[in-house]
């Protein structure tokens, strides 16, 4: 040994140790080598050795070298391996086989049946490389390589993707070939998919051990078809309201007969007696047999070995039983692997569909009998729907997916088969074609319960199921506890962890009954062995005609040939799993088992094959590896308790009637201990595999995933001081003795109790606190596996710490344990009423006052005062009553003693204040302490470790006077039952409150509502409550809000002081009695008062004009539906004093009114025609006046009267600049300034700045609101633009934009401005409002919005010259739209600047948004003057194009002649034309159409412009020449574009321009454009056709 190159602790590793068979020399003979030997593989005269360094020894008969070696029995180097790493190494009878470390392949030894897979060579001498190629890529890739099996004639491969590879002669490949041999590797397709963990071959036969599917292999691709004969694995049938889903395919490549085809005539094997599917083995029929099934083997041995079995095979999986004890149809085992049972669901489905199928089927199971095996269960499901009905069918659908959603906990489709699922339906298939010849309702209820099970295999089906079933599937089930986790723990562990949940797979030969599926047909491709599902299985091996299987739980199960006892378990062959009698726990095992047999100091790993056995050991160097060994089964022994104690002690316990909070305490218990004892089981298994393999610190997963552990011994142990601080062990005392006698000796034996007779509980507590009493173990193994290195090493480093993290929750955990009793016992002697409401899982008792050493400051002589501190709340207790006072809203400060000779500590809660004296200075400090810990912790939000937390120390003793915490008021007033959550400023609420009805939710301030937050108050007259919803300040709304009455009126608007106050909306809704009517405008303390518009919906009419205490009073307009309108004076809500009245036929009344419509005194009532009446009128307008006065006809007389006579309307409504005042106050407001213009720019752009953060951050909490481009706009509009310096074109232009974008926005003030603008004018001017006479209004308020608006932007950009100051423009800038004064359109005219006007800036952002209402009102107004302009246009339009020019008399040069150059003659080309319409000047003509699609008046003109322009082109290119027009020349071509341009309200837009052109404009090019277009207006009104 060259142990000098290394450490002392690796000298001794690998010693090799072989004797001859099983009958010569049994002493081991020590083999020396140079180095350690890390693996040894056996054939059957050869054996191959892998030393440290990756080289390979071959030793014994060697028949395919070229020279036989001398010595036989000594190894000799493989040369051709050098300098290639091995990392691991196989043996077949006669060919072995080599893995290097970059998972290449290297074969070598006989060939004949292609074991080596190269073609071409009966022997291969030396390794050779064989590469594995995935043709399934494009382009091919190799495919590296785990490990080796080699067999007889065959060779497996584990890939590192986990799949299997195999190559040789046989069916045990499990391919689906019929030419052997196969010499090239290919991919075994029915465990793709799979996730394989290890593979092994027997002289004819393989087994594979496979991952159950969990939600780790959702990710992997799923097959739908099957990979052999193509068909689609699963079918869906749809019947009226569900689907079936079947996936009974039937691959005819999946079954081999054996030789005797006859087999298969002999009469079916009966049934040996079993359980009925329809009754399911509880787990207390210990009996059972090992939830396999007794299978019709050669030999029929009796399964029931109960005596051996009683310890062990408890079922594995309780629930499922019921589904297994089928013999034939062996199905996938999808549901089995997985660990939610639905333990009554099963029961009772299957009991329906047995208790139905079984009475009706008869007849059809003859049907049945006959049919094609493949279509078994879709003929089964038919006949079932035939012969009783749909309802077996949907219950079938039903079941299955009521299983489906047990199984998925969270979501994800956890059961069975994403992929190769088929397989076993094979195996179904096969096994049943023996049991189909006698078919019988049994076989019909076993295919069913079958079909049941395989439906939970099929992948993400459930989103064709019908809605109903679901909705059935989802009803809330009584109970499913998962006994056995599956996705297991932190999802982290998930990889690191070897898996338990495993399954065994065979495949090849069966003639010994070697692949255990109870029979000994042979096997075409891979099946899964039922019986060993749940068991647990961490290893194969193979013998040459026999198989075994170690478990977790050390136990080890044998079957197939038994010719020389290999078995270990009974004289005669067995073909399923059995249990080996084994006096110890089995460590590991080769074909043959062979244990401890000899002191060989320490075993790492024994082989036995062929006639050799070999086993590999190491010196105990330190004491390093017996440490090992001892961790490695100190773990094997607590994890075998641990599944006893869950199979033989928890879950017949959870069977038994418990109350609803103890059961569902133990459940947790149940679910958490589970866990821990599935983690120890992965940890055992781990440490087991790694004395096998590296036997170093590096990797004992405790080291780097000690979190893992911690976390779950914390958890489990927390469950159990919840489930003992209930009282849990005493409830569970009476089904304890119920179930396990009264002699407890199962209970005693596993709790190592050593007390003569102990209490049941006290049975049950040891039994539970097994694993924590497990840590010190981990300690002490650590600290003894430290002590082997260096104190400076990493190693000792990383065991110490380990050691002292378990060391250190060690003694945590006893505290837990001493706390919880404390509770526990506390609880026993408390008064039984308080019990009850105080006693809760999580709570745990810190300190108590019984002793008298705390009394309240100030009780009477006679009361009773108990404290008593928990970890969550502190409890006064009173004679019959108590109060609970939650720590996270209790504030405690100690009173200054001042020699008083008092020792007090003052208690603050929100809605009680009191002092508590101590007895001694002690006391008062342990108090102090203890409660200030305890709230320290509460907030902390530590729970349960809340006093675990060593007391006072380094800890900072007070807890923050500021906090945040939820606290339910309980005293009556105005909060009583609200529930505030949010910040604390020592007992006064300070932030948001939520409350379920009554009173307030939202921010808090100083214990005063303040911020944004909603109100109730209920309306004792209506039985209703008032709803408010909005800011609030010091206590009282104030701001923006909505407040809906119980009445059914919905206020919207400003509140000052708790009282409607500024602009806002009232709705009066249909609800209430009164007539629904909507009031928008100015409140003032609760009061219209202002200008405000009333719109009384079922009167028809709407008021425009000034109120005073909900009174019209001052000037006014009404408009009525029936056009009637009125200007003039109101006072006390009446029309009263001077006003104008017009009916829709333009008779006017001038004069007095008295009441509503009502005339009274001195007037003038002018008539259409032009006649007047003037005198004193009285009555109601429309039923008949009194006039006395005189009557005039003016066209008798002078001409020059009737001028006078036409009324004036708008002198007696109130003018533009004195509407909606409030609403530019509030703009102004939220600037910062008390009155328009007075105030600090900067100010006002902070302001602005931060009312658009805190909208964004209200928004924010509700998504939903928010666009992604609107979250773009708030958040560019939050930089504050350069506001100062001076102006130019360039800033001009960023001001455009920022106003735009300011406006595009309701949370920017200037947005919200224009966004309550355009709501008040639509009030105003739509519905009733929508009157021609009121159009000059509504233009005047929009000139009104546009100053008041720019005195703002003046104030936020004071550089902004006045209305119609002057921009100076670069001098190099191109063409404006705008050119004050230059009627010259050459680009090179130099130019003043720009003009800068309100119109210009803000008319864009404004008018889009207020031109429906406003073009309706121009299109009313110009109605006539349109329709005689529209008459003639359509009366012109029927012209074709040359007759109209003629007709409108344009020049001949202009005419388009030439459409077509190709007509020459004149005469031609005249008659071409002479019919043609709309083809002259076309582009123009469309152009000017573009005109009703804007807005703004600057953009109608663009239009005109470019029609002007369009116009110029083509006469340009008609006169080939550059061209001046005169008006003469142009206007008849102008007026000839606007009558092919057919626009309907061209006296709208034409009026429109005018009242909002920019005044700078009127006298430019754009001027007089556009009064060209007027003249063409009313020329076509007058124009006369002849």
């Amino acid at each position: 040994h060259d142990s000098s190159s290394r450490s002392d602790l690796e000298g001794e590793r690998g010693l090799l140790h072989t004797w001859k068979g099983y009958s010569c020399s049994v002493t081991p003979e020590r083999v020396l080598l140079p180095r350690p030997v890390l693996q040894v593989a056996l054939g059957t005269r050869h054996g191959v050795l892998l030393v440290e360094g990756g080289q390979v020894y071959s030793f014994g008969e060697l028949p395919w070298k070229q020279s036989q070696p001398l010595e036989p029995e000594k190894p000799t180097v493989e040369s051709a391996l050098s300098g290639q790493r091995v990392v691991s190494i196989a043996a077949g009878s006669f060919h072995s086989g080599a893995v290097t470390e970059d998972g290449g392949v290297h074969m070598w030894g006989d060939n004949t049946s292609g074991q080596c897979g190269l073609s071409g060579l009966s022997t291969v001498p030396n390794p050779t490389p064989v590469a594995l190629l995935d043709s399934d890529i494009n382009p091919p890739q190799t495919v590296p390589v785990l490990e080796l099996a080699c067999g007889g004639q065959h060779t497996l491969a584990l890939s590192a993707q986990r799949d299997v590879w195999a190559w040789g002669s046989g069916c045990q490949l499990g391919l689906s070939v019929t030419v052997f041999p196969v010499w090239k590797p290919q991919k075994v397709e029915h465990l793709a998919g799979r996730y394989v963990l290890q593979v092994a071959c027997g002289a004819s036969h393989s087994l594979a051990l496979v991952r159950c599917l969990g939600p780790h292999d959702l990710q992997r691709p799923h097959v739908d078809k099957c990979r052999q004969c193509n068909q689609l694995l699963y079918t869906m049938t749809d019947k009226e309201d569900h689907v079936i889903i079947s996936d009974g395919h039937y691959c005819p490549i999946g079954v081999e007969l054996t030789e005797d085809e006859g087999c298969l005539e002999a009469p079916a094997p009966i049934q040996i007696l079993r359980t009925s599917p329809s009754e399911p083995v509880l787990p207390s029929q210990t009996s059972t047999s090992n939830s396999g099934s007794p299978a019709p083997s050669e030999g029929f041995e009796p399964s029931c070995d109960s005596t051996q079995e009683k310890e062990e095979s408890v079922l594995a999986n309780g629930a499922l039983a019921a589904l297994e004890s089928d013999s034939f149809a062996q199905s996938q085992s999808g549901v089995k692997s997985s660990p939610y049972p639905d333990e009554q669901a099963v029961k009772d489905y299957l009991q329906k569909l047995s208790d139905n199928t079984q009475v009706e089927q008869t007849p059809a199971a003859a049907g049945l009998s006959t049919s094609n095996p493949g279509s078994a269960l879709n003929s089964l499901v038919s006949s079932c729907a035939s012969a009783v009905g749909e309802r077996v069918a949907s219950t079938y659908e039903a079941l299955s997916l009521k299983k489906m959603m047990n199984y998925l906990p969270s979501g994800v489709p956890r059961p069975g088969g994403t992929t190769g699922d088929n397989t076993t339906d094979r195996v179904r298939l096969e096994d049943s074609t023996q049991a189909k010849k006698s078919s019988s309702t049994g076989d019909i209820r076993e295919e069913e319960a079958e079909g049941l099970r395989r439906r939970l295999s099929l992948p993400g089906l459930l989103s064709q199921v019908s809605p109903r079933l679901l909705r059935k599937a989802g009803r809330p089930r009584m109970r499913a506890m998962a006994l056995t986790p599956l996705g297991g723990l932190v999802p982290e562990a998930q990889d690191v962890f070897p898996t338990l949940q495993t399954e065994v797979w065979s495949w090849g030969h069966g003639e010994h009954g070697q692949l255990g599926h109870g029979d000994s047909l042979a096997r075409l491709q891979p099946h899964c062995i039922k019986s060993l599902n749940n068991r647990e299985v961490v290893r194969v091996v193979a013998g040459a005609h026999h198989s075994l299987a170690l478990t977790a739980q050390s136990q080890v199960f044998s079957w197939g040939s038994n010719s020389c006892g290999q078995l270990g378990h009974m004289e005669s062959p067995s073909t399923v799993p059995r249990l080996a009698k084994v006096k110890k726990h089995v460590d590991k095992m080769h074909d043959c088992a062979c244990f401890y047999v000899f002191q060989l100091r320490y075993v790492s790993n024994v082989f036995a094959g062929g006639r050799s056995c070999v086993a590999l050991s190491d010196r105990n160097v330190m004491g390093f590896i017996a440490s090992l060994h001892e961790l490695a089964s100190a773990e094997r022994k607590i994890y075998c308790k641990m599944s006893n104690v869950k199979m033989q002690i928890i879950r017949p316990l959870l069977d038994s009637a418990l109350g609803q909070v103890t059961l569902g305490l133990l459940q947790t218990l149940a679910g958490r201990f589970s866990l821990l004892c599935h983690l120890t089981g992965q940890h055992a298994a781990s440490l087991t595999a790694n004395l096998r393999r590296g036997r170093d610190v590096k990797s004992l997963l405790i080291l780097d995933h000690s979190d893992i552990f911690l976390h779950c011994y914390k958890e489990c142990v927390s469950a159990l001081g919840d489930f003992q601080v209930m009282g849990g062990f005493q409830c569970l005392t009476k089904p304890s003795l119920d179930f396990f006698g009264k002699t407890p000796e199962l209970l005693q034996k596993l709790s190592e109790c050593g007390e003569e007779n102990p209490a049941m509980s006290d049975l049950l507590v040891a039994l539970f606190y097994l694993p924590a009493r497990h840590l010190h173990e981990y300690g002490r193994l650590l600290l003894k596996l430290a002590t082997c290195f260096e104190v400076c090493s990493d190693d000792y480093q990383k065991l110490q710490d380990s050691c002292s993290k378990f060391e250190a929750l060690v003694l945590q955990l006893k505290k837990k344990r001493k706390e919880a009793d404390y509770t526990f016992n506390f609880w026993k002697n408390f008064p039984g009423k308080m019990t009850e409401s105080l006693r809760k899982p999580q709570r745990r008792l810190i300190c108590e006052s019984s002793n008298k050493a705390l009394t309240l400051q100030n009780a009477g002589r006679f009361s009773v005062n108990w404290f008593i501190l928990f970890n969550d709340a502190l409890v006064h207790a009173q004679f019959s009553t108590h109060h609970v006072f939650p720590l996270a809203t209790l504030w405690v400060e100690p009173i200054p003693e001042e020699n008083t000779g008092i020792y007090g500590l003052k208690v603050i809660t929100p809605e009680e204040t009191f002092t508590l004296l101590a007895s001694s200075p002690m006391e008062k400090a342990k108090w102090l302490r203890s409660i200030n810990q305890a709230v320290e912790q509460a907030l902390s939000g530590a729970g349960q470790d809340a006093a675990s937390v060593s007391s006072g120390s380094g800890q900072k003793l007070e807890p923050p006077n500021s906090r945040t915490a939820s606290y339910t008021f309980y005293k009556d007033g105005r909060l009583k039952d609200a529930k505030y959550e949010g910040r604390w400023l020592t007992g006064k609420p300070h932030g948001r409150l939520d409350t379920p009805s009554p009173i307030y939710t939202g921010s808090f301030k100083n214990g005063l509502e303040d911020g944004f937050g909603e109100f109730v108050a209920p309306n004792k007259t209506i039985n209703k409550n008032d709803h408010y919803q909005g800011h609030w300040k010091d206590g009282k709304m104030h701001g923006l809000g909505t407040y809906r009455y119980a009445s059914g009126e919905v206020y919207d608007g400003s509140f000052q002081d708790s009282m409607r106050h500024g602009h806002g909306m009232l709705r009066s809704g249909k609800l209430n009695t009164s007539s629904p009517s909507v009031f928008i405008g100015q409140w003032l303390q609760d009061k219209k008062t202002g200008y405000g518009v009333f719109d009384d919906i079922t009167k028809g009419e709407k008021y425009m004009g000034m109120w005073q205490e909900h009174q019209r009073q001052g000037t006014g307009v009404v408009v009525t539906q029936f056009g009637l309108y009125y200007e003039g004076a109101f006072k006390d809500n009446k029309m009263m004093g001077t006003g104008v009245l017009l009916s829709e036929d333009d008779t006017t009344y001038e004069g007095e009114f008295s009441d509503d419509w009502t005339l009274n005194g001195k007037g003038v009532l002018t008539m259409p025609n032009g006649d007047y009446l003037e005198g004193s009128f009285n009555g109601e307008w429309g039923s008949g006046l009194k006039v006395s006065g005189s009557y005039f006809k003016p066209q008798l007389f002078d001409t020059d009267k009737d001028k006078s006579r036409v009324v004036k309307l708008g002198r007696l409504c109130v003018c533009a600049e004195d509407k909606w005042q409030a609403v530019f106050q509030e703009c102004w407001s939220q600037l910062g300034c008390e009155s328009p213009g007075q105030g600090v720019t900067s100010k006002a752009w902070e302001n602005i700045a931060v009312a658009l953060t805190t909208s964004r951050l209200h928004i924010q909490d509700s998504p939903e609101i928010l666009s992604r481009s609107h979250s773009r706009t708030l958040e560019s509009l939050e930089f504050i633009p350069q506001h100062e310096g001076p102006i130019n074109m360039e800033r001009y232009h960023t001001i455009r934009l920022y106003l735009i974008k300011a406006c595009d926005t309701p949370l920017h003030p200037l947005g919200r401005l224009v966004e309550t603008l355009v709501a008040v004018y639509r009030m105003t001017y739509v519905g009733v409002g929508a009157n021609r006479r009121l159009l000059p209004q509504a233009v005047n308020e929009i000139k009104s919005y546009l100053n008041r608006i720019y005195q703002i932007v003046r104030f936020l950009f004071p550089d902004l010259p006045e209305e119609g100051g002057l921009i100076p423009e670069p001098t190099t800038n191109l063409q404006e739209k705008k050119e004050p004064g230059s009627t010259d359109a050459q680009p090179e005219s130099p130019k003043p600047g720009r003009v800068v006007s309100s119109c210009a800036l803000l008319l864009p952002v404004l008018l889009p948004r207020l031109y429906p209402p406003l073009f309706t009102l121009y299109a009313l107004d110009k109605e006539r003057e349109d329709d005689v302009y529209w008459e003639c246009v359509l009366r012109l339009n029927k012209q074709p194009d040359l007759a109209l020019l003629a007709f409108l008399g344009v020049q001949q040069k202009f005419w388009p002649v030439s459409f077509s150059v190709a007509l020459s003659v004149l005469g031609e080309k005249q008659q071409v034309l002479s019919s043609t319409k709309d083809a002259c000047f076309a582009s123009a003509v469309e152009t000017l159409q573009q005109i009703s699609t804007t807005f703004t008046p600057s953009d109608k003109l663009q239009v005109i412009q470019l029609t002007f322009e369009e116009i110029t082109r083509e006469v340009q290119s008609l006169l080939k020449q550059d061209f001046l027009w005169s008006m003469d020349e142009l206007f008849p071509v102008f007026l000839y574009v606007v009558l092919r341009a057919r626009i309907r309200n061209l006296g709208s837009e034409v009026s429109l321009i005018e009242d909002l052109m920019d005044p700078c404009v009127q006298h430019g090019e754009h001027g007089i454009m556009f009064t060209t277009l007027k003249a063409c207006y009313y020329q076509i009104q007058h124009e006369k056709v002849t």
